[in-house]
């Protein structure tokens, strides 16, 4: 049997007060991923399924159709988002894959410029489950530090790859200096892994239910509303934790090609509306500002 943790902080969080003087942070992540996914014509043995509609191009030939879907998130609605960010002055963090940036240096490069946070998204949009050996996946990650840094003038200090993460995939963050992975869903704050050979490593959680990625799935979002009441419902709750004195994140994520599109831009719009309107009650920030305020507060030693 594996060994899981289950228990976690157990029911006594750290205390802690964000710098702010909220209880509750929030990070805003965008992933910045269309050009990274699977495609034939990049030379990939099937092209990504998932998108507005399920593929029916038979695996080994190229999907156009799928390379347009993902497209119009570079083309069209990052420009949409980074309005909404600008309209509501809020800092996100930004999920880049490496051969995303590759493609379109220039728009990765603007991203950073208007005040958001780089972070390694992979160099594919894929699990990184998938690697077969540590020295890959390695190459990979190193390449993507690499490809984002000379893009934007700014080495990313956060991880985050779809899906699970390999064997060796935090060692390899660890033994780079990065300063968080986000590969975890099991909790309400970050934590400290101490499972690895050396240094520990911060975990800060990210979501799968705050997510626009539902509007993709058959028992997600449909109506740009239902997100912003499930984020609504979500700040409600994590709000009333904080006001008893319980510390919390908040994570919400969200993909150019999904809500950069105009009958969901909604959400987006709405939802960074609502964060702004709520600022005085809750912290809102890039993960690496959160991952060094959880570790000025919560220092990696036991």
């Amino acid at each position: 049997m594996t060994q899981r943790d289950l228990e976690g902080y157990a029911g006594a969080w750290p205390d802690i007060t964000w710098p702010n003087g909220a209880r509750l942070a929030v990070s805003v992540v965008v992933n910045f991923e269309e050009g990274a996914e699977l495609q034939v014509g990049d030379g990939d043995a099937r092209s990504e399924t998932m998108g507005e509609v399920i593929s029916v191009v038979p695996a080994g030939k190229r999907d156009q159709g799928q390379e347009q879907i993902f497209g119009y998130g570079m083309r069209a609605g990052l420009w949409r988002m980074l309005d909404a960010l600008d309209e509501t002055a809020i800092r996100s963090t930004i999920f880049f894959c490496g051969r995303a940036v590759e493609r379109v240096p220039a728009l990765a490069r603007i991203v950073v410029e208007r005040g958001h946070e780089p972070a390694v998204h992979g160099w594919r949009w894929r699990p990184h489950a998938d690697y077969d050996t540590r020295e890959t996946e390695a190459a990979d990650i190193d390449r993507c530090v690499e490809t984002i840094t000379a893009a934007t003038g700014v080495r990313p200090a956060g991880f985050f790859c779809r899906g699970g993460e390999s064997p060796w995939t935090r060692s390899l963050l660890a033994e780079r200096g990065f300063l968080y992975t986000s590969n975890g869903f099991d909790d309400d704050l970050p934590y400290w892994d101490r499972t690895l050979p050396g240094a520990p490593l911060l975990v800060v959680p990210y979501s799968l239910d705050s997510n626009d990625m539902k509007f993709f799935h058959p028992n997600g979002f449909v109506r740009a509303r239902e997100m912003v009441d499930y984020v609504t419902d979500a700040l409600d709750v994590l709000e009333a934790e904080a006001e008893r004195g319980l510390p919390r994140l908040l994570n919400i994520g969200f993909h150019l090609r999904i809500v950069g599109r105009p009958a969901r831009l909604a959400a987006f719009r709405d939802i960074l509306r609502l964060l702004a309107k709520r600022r005085g009650r809750i912290w809102i920030a890039s993960r690496a500002e959160i991952a060094r305020a959880f570790i000025a507060a919560v220092p990696e030693s036991p």
